[in-house]
């Protein structure tokens, strides 16, 4: 809660000027928000009955959640720094009326073993409601006590703290070093007067830069090189020590250095999993992993298996923690290619050709610049294109600038979706999706061949789409 308060506590400071009116309203401000958090904390009660788990807040008035158990996808343990100091922690509840990210259950200033002891009880009476794990759900509240069966662990792997080196491939946090400069300009802008710097001091600024164009390039130099080394640090910040391990039947993901977070996927709801990775992790040989889950909320954080490691180690993590994959991904027809070299290509050259009629011939020359460029942009996304099935998995693939391959159980999917667009029937291809109830909901083969995508369908789900298809 105090560092919610940061913004607002700073506000206040500035608009009072750091007079001594301004401070007394600061430690006010923060003396009631601590206490009024104080006594929500202490009116706040939560039990695990039977088959759910009621939570009780009666500040003012009394109000009773309750989260039935068989509903429950998945429990995060995160530690922020606050919490951290004095071994407490918050437990977020996610079930299946929070797919849009937001927890349903929300437990804040839970010491640090009862959260850990909370999460595997809840998960363990989960399964038991829903039957995916024998023994009966007693009724009443939870014992007080650690659980009586023992929690059996395995740690599929530790990240080693070099492998975060990589962090800067996948794009994250790269911008960083341009939002601080621009916060920091807006900052001298809002508050120049009290901050004693005077409100004509960024225009004074901004017309020195301008008459010395060198000083502005080196600048921006410095803060492109800067990106790398940001988006490093900042990387590393978020997934520090990146643990990935199966307690009891869950996989739990732990990360992270200033925040500590723990989230918890019940194994019984994972479907498969994606690998992703972008241009530059594929000359770098690294990849992100993610689960994909049915119905879990913000499935691509929490979600995530790991995060950029080397394609053959995340692979085998997959195939231990999930399932392997034990077939090759089938090409796509010279058609595919065509479409995709086309699609490609052709923006750029709309472009130039609009730009040369207005007499726009640098923008033209950009363009077509851009348009060659799409050529190999097109073949690789070709070359990224493919699908197959191994008796109990099917995979698909595509994409390139972002490429991805989902492995999906063949007892995930639900039905099959054939999309055909009119440029897809000259072409003689069309795009089958595999319907899922879990991750984006839909994976989709594109461009294959007509027989070849029909054919792919048939051999996953033969009950299913045999009937339909032309007796050979």
């Amino acid at each position: 809660m105090l560092p919610s308060l940061f913004l607002p506590l700073a506000g206040v400071l500035f608009v009072g000027g750091f007079s001594p009116s301004s401070f007394i309203w600061a430690l006010l401000a923060v003396v009631g928000s601590v206490g009024y958090a104080a006594v929500r904390w202490a009116t706040f009660t939560y039990r695990v009955a039977g088959d759910r788990l009621e939570l009780t807040r009666s500040l003012v008035s009394r109000s009773v959640k309750t989260i039935p158990l068989d509903r429950v996808r998945g429990v995060d343990v995160t530690t922020p720094p606050l919490h951290r100091l004095f071994g407490l922690a918050v437990v977020r509840v996610d079930t299946g009326a929070s797919g849009s990210g937001k927890q349903e259950g929300e437990l804040d200033g839970v010491p640090l073993p009862e959260a850990e002891r909370l999460r595997e009880i809840l998960l363990r009476r989960s399964r038991t409601v829903r039957g995916d794990e024998p023994g009966a759900v007693a009724a009443g509240a939870a014992p007080a006590g650690p659980s009586a069966v023992p929690v059996r662990e395995r740690v599929y792997v530790r990240v080693p703290w070099y492998w975060l080196l990589y962090g800067p491939l996948s794009g994250a946090f790269l911008f960083a070093p341009f939002v601080l400069a621009g916060g920091a300009v807006g900052l001298v802008f809002q508050w120049g007067n009290e901050l004693g710097f005077g409100d004509d001091l960024p225009i004074a600024v901004g017309e020195w830069l301008w008459q010395r164009p060198i000083v502005l390039v080196l600048i921006a130099v410095m803060l492109v090189l800067a990106m790398p080394v940001a988006g490093g640090v900042m990387y590393a910040v978020f997934n520090w020590n990146f643990t990935l391990l199966r307690r009891d039947s869950s996989l739990v993901a732990e990360r992270g250095l200033v925040t500590r977070r723990s989230v918890a996927l019940e194994h019984a709801r994972i479907r498969g999993y994606e690998i992703a990775d972008g241009l530059l992790e594929r000359r770098a040989h690294v990849v992100r992993l993610w689960a994909i889950v049915t119905g879990l909320g913000d499935s691509r954080t929490r979600g995530q298996l790991l995060p950029v490691t080397p394609r053959k180690f995340a692979t085998k993590v997959a195939a231990d923690a999930i399932g392997p994959f034990e077939a090759g991904l089938r090409p796509h027809p010279a058609a595919a290619r065509r479409r995709r070299v086309f699609r490609a290509v052709a923006p750029g050259v709309v472009l130039a050709a609009v730009a040369f009629a207005f007499g726009w011939v640098w923008a033209g020359l950009v363009a077509l610049a851009a348009a060659a460029l799409g050529v190999a942009l097109g073949l690789d996304r070709y070359r990224s294109l493919g699908h197959g099935y191994d008796g109990a998995r099917l995979s698909v693939r595509s994409g390139s600038l972002p490429r991805s391959q989902a492995v999906v159980e063949r007892r995930a999917v639900v039905g099959w979706t054939v999309r055909q667009t009119w440029f897809q029937r000259r072409a003689s291809v069309l795009t089958v999706v595999a319907g899922v109830g879990a991750g984006s909901g839909g994976y989709p083969a594109i461009d294959t061949g007509e027989e070849q995508g029909l054919r792919f369908a048939a051999e996953v789900t033969p009950e299913w789409i045999t009937p339909f298809l032309k007796p050979e």
